[in-house]
């Protein structure tokens, strides 16, 4: 039998859940990813939105379509990406990252719309099996790197790494009026995390010493995930590239990266979409 091939792994800002219905520059690149990447045997998610206190991997054969958000239009609520699972994968994840533990979940979770806003412009067919992978609320920024050096061998066997999430990310200081845009203070950030992802991946693990950390990161979980794609890639021995990079609402950073994946170039000038206006949908609802 051939080998599979060696799959890429990528970490996408994903920003909005409303960028799962808009077509725009970011939506644009991540449907040419999929485009890039040969078919894989699965895709497992590494998604910002499944932040709890354990390691944990989907088991599931039928997953469900999570809408883990509030404020947004009807037909946002009612969308579904009716991916088969991976059980199988699944415990291959459980074995692979051994000695560290990953526990099976059979019920409590499925996709959310950290995992689900991307997958429907990478694989819009939604007929490549998807499984989801915990971030641990409980562990710091090394436990991750090591845990996604451990997944490495992963994309040896056919699985597509997805890690979805913003490098910046801080609701709290979102404004409305800078749609498109960012504060100096994420550029800055924003900067100094694509100089280690595409020099010296391992040098995300000192991105809490930069001055503008905890204002860009103020919770992890948005920010874990670029720590998996860092991982994946000193396991490679090879940088990640930027896929896409952009800022939207002043404390947002929409950047994408690709390891081992020739980055698509943007084929337009459309403008990143925002989220919706606040009359829409008020700041303090707004959950991305």
């Amino acid at each position: 039998m051939s080998q599979p091939t060696r799959m890429p792994a990528a970490f996408i800002g994903h920003g909005s859940p409303m960028n799962t219905l808009e077509a725009n520059r970011y939506t644009a690149s991540w449907r040419r990813l999929g485009q890039a990447v040969p078919k894989p045997r699965a895709v497992l998610m590494v998604s910002a939105h499944w932040y709890i206190g354990v390691t944990a991997v989907t088991t599931m054969r039928k997953p469900r379509t999570i809408h883990d958000f509030y404020g947004f239009p009807q037909t946002l609520a009612e969308f579904q990406y009716p991916a088969p699972g991976a059980p199988e994968v699944a415990g291959e994840v459980i074995e692979v990252v051994k000695p560290l533990w990953c526990g099976p979940d059979h019920d409590s979770w499925g996709l959310d719309h950290g995992a689900w806003s991307v997958l429907a412009h990478v694989f819009p067919d939604a007929d490549v099996p998807v499984l989801q992978l915990s971030v641990n609320a409980t562990k710091e920024p090394a436990y991750h790197f090591e845990l996604a050096t451990r997944l490495a061998p992963l994309r040896d066997r056919g699985v597509l790494i997805l890690a979805s999430g913003n490098v910046v990310h801080s609701l709290r200081e979102v404004s409305f009026r800078m749609r498109g845009e960012g504060f100096g203070w994420a550029h800055r950030f924003d900067e100094a995390a694509r100089e280690a992802l595409v020099t010296a991946p391992e040098e995300v693990l000192r991105l809490h010493e930069h001055p503008d950390y905890r204002r860009a990161v103020p919770t992890p979980d948005h920010f874990l995930p670029l720590v998996t794609l860092a991982g994946l890639a000193a396991a490679a021995g090879t940088p990640a590239g930027v896929l896409v990079d952009g800022y939207d609402l002043g404390s947002m950073s929409m950047t994408s990266y690709g390891l081992d994946v020739a980055c698509p170039g943007p084929d337009d000038d459309t403008d990143a979409a925002a989220l919706p206006d606040p009359d829409v949908c008020p700041t303090a609802q707004t959950n991305s």
